[in-house]
């Protein structure tokens, strides 16, 4: 527990960037029109990739005992597959809208 505040104390200036870029992500998602949230999923695809590259590098990088690092990368990897996957499926589902249907 001690090095969980140690590292809140030492990262303080992130966790503030951090809840600013959610803060203001909810309201810059919140206010775009329902037609282009799937465009946006399709986008957020490259930031996940983004995520999972970041939490790859946290787990490589963390010391084999450390883990609270190890718990955030990996948490980091499986929500960041599951975003990926998932904005996959919707693109996909989408795009055969649009394609002509055969008879």
């Amino acid at each position: 527990m001690e090095q969980l505040f140690l590292y809140l104390e030492n990262n303080l200036i992130l966790i503030y960037l951090l809840i600013f870029t959610v803060i203001l992500g909810f309201e810059v998602i919140s206010k775009v029109p329902t037609v282009l949230h799937t465009p946006l999923m399709s986008g957020a695809n490259a930031i996940s990739g983004v995520v999972i590259i970041g939490a790859i590098l946290l787990i490589r990088n963390a010391a084999p005992t450390d883990y609270f690092s190890l718990s955030l990368g990996a948490l980091g990897v499986v929500l960041g597959m599951i975003n990926v996957v998932g904005g996959f499926a919707v693109t996909n589902r989408m795009l055969k809208m649009f394609s002509k249907k055969k008879k």
